[in-house]
């Protein structure tokens, strides 16, 4: 394991050096604001040093990264509104309960995995909750 932390946008360059000069088997991009914003950027050196990455949200799947499993974001987007109600309703926000998560969804990229010569088995795909081709 070879983490990488990235606090601006330039320590992207950096991290992207160390994984050309020693690369990783794999990359898992964990999803901040920074993260976010620059995650073309990590799509793009994943795909173009072959290198398999997943991701926390499906929707980077469909921006062209490999996989993703993580929270399915309608669910979290659901439960989010629910409590903006409450709080709107007069709850004050330190006395609503701390949820988890408990809807995963694993998203894969057929045509990124063509790309990075990658054959994904017919039993993980039989798994996956939607499949990008």
């Amino acid at each position: 394991m070879q983490p990488l932390g990235v606090r601006e946008p330039n320590d992207f360059a950096d991290a992207f050096a160390a994984m050309t000069r020693s690369p990783p088997d794999a990359i898992l991009m964990v999803s901040d604001a920074l993260t976010n914003l620059n995650r073309k950027r990590v799509i793009d050196f994943s795909n173009a040093n072959r290198l398999p990455a997943i991701y926390e949200f499906s929707g980077l799947v469909r921006e062209g990264g490999l996989m993703s499993y993580g929270p399915k974001q309608d669910a979290m987007g659901v439960r989010i509104a629910g409590f903006v109600a409450r709080i709107l309703r007069g709850a004050r926000p330190s006395d609503l309960p701390l949820e988890q998560p408990t809807t995963f969804e694993l998203v894969i990229n057929l045509n990124t995995a063509k790309t990075l010569g990658l054959a994904i088995p017919r039993s993980l795909l039989a798994r996956a909750d939607e499949v990008v081709e």
